[in-house]
């Protein structure tokens, strides 16, 4: 029965080494928990295979950077990525600015085998007079106000509050607000 004892705690010497000779022996004098690991694992035993004990060699894989007619050094290159300038005419704004203030247009369901007709070029308008179309349709009022945020809590409103005593022939430039 005694030969069949399960041990249950980790045998701290199983997968490390342990010193021999005159360092055990100069070990067990000096270190206080002579119990305790060396902590330096079994290299046969802690990792197998080991590290760096594998016979092939790492490919990188094969992938469009690394083709070298299709990486250029312009596009790899960040400390040159500087911001392109777009232009847009005043014509360009102004049909934009034409379009986009009225519905979208969907045309109906064809039947067939018909292709869409293209939407018929417009002739190209002053900025001025496209903004005057499109600011003369006023989309809020005071009556009808544009949506809020949904917030949790009430939104304060100042509101004045009786003066702090104070002598009333003194300068009191202090307003209370609730």
């Amino acid at each position: 029965m005694a030969s069949a004892v399960v041990r249950k705690s980790a045998d701290q010497t199983l997968y490390h080494l342990s010193p021999k000779g005159f360092w055990k022996k100069f070990r067990d004098a000096v270190v206080v928990n002579p119990e305790i690991s060396s902590g330096l694992p079994i290299q046969g035993l802690n990792r197998y295979p080991p590290p760096g004990s594998r016979p092939e060699r790492y490919s990188t894989p094969a992938t469009k950077a690394s083709d070298p007619a299709e990486n250029p050094y312009w596009k790899r290159d960040v400390r040159r990525t500087f911001p392109q300038l777009s232009v847009v005419t005043q014509t360009e704004l102004s049909s934009l600015l034409i379009e986009h203030a009225q519905g979208p247009v969907i045309a109906a369901p064809v039947e067939g085998e018909q292709a869409a007709v293209p939407a018929p070029a417009r002739e190209p308008v002053d900025l001025t007079e496209a903004i005057a179309t499109v600011s003369a349709t006023k989309v809020f009022s005071e009556s009808n106000l544009p949506p809020t945020l949904p917030i949790p809590f009430k939104r304060w409103v100042p509101e004045r509050a009786p003066d702090a005593p104070h002598d009333p022939d003194s300068y009191f430039p202090m307003i209370l607000v609730k």
